[in-house]
């Protein structure tokens, strides 16, 4: 039994503008997982902890994502020079409490975490770009809205700097070309892990509002123009900056404007619940502002002492906000 995990993710900034070629947004990886064992068996045998029951490779509409993901890689080992042969795949780890999602990106966890798998239980290792690639060309086949950013930081693990590609073209290339020609493409994105230079606390505070990022997206990506764009660049790139030269009062002014772009953009994105999560870093060494889709879900702060981070916290349970992440950004792990 082989067994294999993903986490989940969530933005810092350049939502929205991530959806067009060549943008830039800022990601987190949260480690909170989703896990799979594989195992080679006598007949195919896939379950998720999502459902009830279990399926083999007919089509079933409720696993249609895993099922695609397994199709698209089993095409892979072939060309690879792999000999297919039947197995079973268990998937644990809900990102949600109670029937509601976090918004942690679940969807493209299960793609990664099924490439994974696979690979994994071939004995086949690949690099990081080849693995986004992979896990790419499953949404895209499927005609997924998402700008990829999600899979882009849950293949890194870390908090990294995506810039994105021309989804259309590559989709284009997929429904023309065979997977291998187009794996072995430029597909023109990159992905860079950041490094703050500074100690600060990173919360993630839940909603408990359910948002279905797809719609969001369909809704908003209209009011998109070439002002909120290059701003969002700009405000991306100078966080980051920031971030590396570790200077706090420059990351709560890039922060803060990358929350007013996106109130800007729509009313949606900011929902009551999410107003107040954000309002309640006011007066503290601190900055908080919606993560990725809004319109729920999840938002994320960044506090630079103690006492604000305190104070902050208390404020969000006093709101009814639910403290599902912490973690000290900055030091190093390994002392």
């Amino acid at each position: 039994m082989i067994a294999v995990k993903t986490c989940g993710k969530l933005y810092w900034a350049g939502e929205y503008a991530i959806l067009e070629p060549g943008q830039f947004a800022l990601i987190k990886a949260i480690p909170i997982y989703m896990r799979a064992e594989i195992a080679f068996s006598d007949s195919y045998r896939i379950y998720s902890d999502m459902f009830d029951f279990a399926v083999d490779l007919t089509p079933n509409p409720a696993y249609s994502l895993i099922q695609e993901t397994i199709a698209l890689v089993e095409d892979f080992l072939t060309y690879r020079g792999q000999t297919l042969r039947p197995f079973s795949l268990e998937i644990r780890g809900k990102m949600e409490r109670e029937g509601k999602k976090f918004g942690l990106g679940s969807s493209g966890s299960v793609v990664v975490l099924v490439v994974k798998a696979l690979l994994a239980l071939y004995h086949l290792s690949i690099d990081q770009d080849l693995l986004f690639k992979l896990a790419s060309a499953v949404l895209l086949k499927r005609g997924d809205n998402g700008s990829m950013g999600d899979l882009a930081c849950i293949v890194a693990e870390d908090l990294v700097l995506y810039q994105s590609f021309d989804r259309q073209k590559v989709a284009a290339w997929l429904e023309e070309e065979n997977l291998a020609t187009v794996l072995e493409r430029d597909w023109d994105f990159s992905i860079s892990q950041v490094q703050p230079a500074l100690e600060c606390d990173f919360l993630v505070g839940w909603t408990k509002e359910v948002a279905v990022s797809s719609d969001m997206v369909q809704q908003i990506k209209q009011n998109i123009d070439q002002n909120f764009l290059s701003s969002s660049k700009v405000t991306v790139a100078t966080l980051v900056e920031a971030l590396e030269q570790g200077k706090a009062e420059k990351i709560i002014e890039q922060v803060e404007k990358a929350s007013q772009l996106l109130e800007g953009l729509s009313t949606d994105i900011y929902t009551p619940s999410l107003r107040e999560l954000k309002m309640a870093s006011q007066g503290l060494q601190a900055v908080a502002k919606s993560s990725g889709a809004g319109g729920g879900d999840c938002g994320i702060a960044l506090s630079f002492d103690a006492q604000s981070t305190e104070t902050l916290k208390n404020r969000w349970a006093n709101l009814g906000i639910e403290l599902l992440y912490q973690e000290r950004i900055g030091h190093d792990d390994k002392s």
